[in-house]
């Protein structure tokens, strides 16, 4: 043949030929989204001073954050696109989201301190899920170490700064004094969320059900929800001041941990220091005997 056939496409404008991908990995990815989407509409009704639908949003996407993990490990669909998708959309439902629903509450009142106190929020949520992603996979770390969190996490941080406004809720004044103490404790917990405190994770509850446990716990996760959709800002206020609380618990049971691992380091390196001394020993043995 005088000329060759030209190929249509050169091979660098071909299509690639993607693999299918499995129901399996879409399904946490998109309960993400919906969790997105709460935490838009909660900015949406905040500026809309609809400060209720805005804390029924925020509570709704935390629900959905702790499903979504859960499920894709269940369902072994986890990958590093879901992984980044989760950190952004946490970073806008439990740090932007709080921050704008706090100032649109009370914090305006302060002006630019109020607007200060909200940005640094959601500047220390965004450092503490960056700080989470690099120390996901650490290889140095013991295997207790997974049953806690360095910092509180963005989720109850978001559900926990919510706490003056809960108060308010229930009745109490909403003068300045409580927008001061509002604008300190929104220092307070991002401080928390950033600092080098351990607090439970609470990963491996939930796993194995015995038996004869699983009735109760459907009863308690129904009756849960029920007091919350009927009296939501008091089970909010009794359930965050009840973590707030078991906070040095979690660093207590830490330090225990990790006393336990240097009393076990102690004990091999002094076995260590030994072993030479009785080979030493078993060697002088046959020649004391002749």
């Amino acid at each position: 043949m005088v000329f060759q056939p030209l190929d249509p496409l050169p091979p660098r404008l071909r299509h690639r030929r993607f693999k299918p991908i499995p129901v399996r990995t879409l399904l946490p990815n998109l309960i993400t989204l919906l969790a997105l989407c709460a935490g838009l509409t909660a900015i949406r009704v905040a500026v809309e001073h609809n400060i209720q639908l805005a804390l029924a949003a925020i509570v709704f996407a935390a629900l959905l954050d702790g499903i979504d993990g859960r499920l894709a490990r269940m369902l072994k669909g986890t990958s590093r696109f879901g992984a980044e998708l989760d950190s952004l959309a946490d970073f806008v439902n439990f740090g932007v989201a709080p921050a704008l629903i706090l100032y649109f509450w009370g914090l305006h009142e302060l002006r630019s301190a109020g607007w200060i106190a909200a940005m640094v929020f959601a500047i220390c949520a965004g450092l503490r899920l960056a700080r989470f992603n690099v120390m996901i996979d650490d290889p140095n770390q013991p295997a207790w170490a997974a049953d806690f969190f360095t910092g509180i996490p963005a989720p109850a941080g978001a559900i926990t700064v919510l706490l003056p406004i809960y108060l308010s809720l229930l009745g109490v004044p909403s003068g300045l004094v409580l927008v001061w103490i509002a604008f300190f404790y929104t220092l307070l917990i991002a401080l928390l969320m950033v600092s080098r405190l351990p607090v439970f994770s609470g990963k491996r509850v939930g796993k194995r059900v015995p038996p004869e446990m699983v009735l109760p716990v459907f009863v308690l996760v129904v009756a849960f929800f029920a007091l919350l959709i009927s009296y939501p800002w008091q089970v909010l206020t009794i359930g965050t001041l009840a973590y707030l609380v078991s906070l040095p618990f979690g660093l207590w049971s830490y330090r225990s941990h990790q006393r336990r691992d240097a009393a076990k380091a102690g004990l091999a390196g002094a076995e260590q220091d030994l072993a030479p001394h009785r080979a030493s020993d078993k060697d002088e043995r046959p020649a004391r005997l002749n």
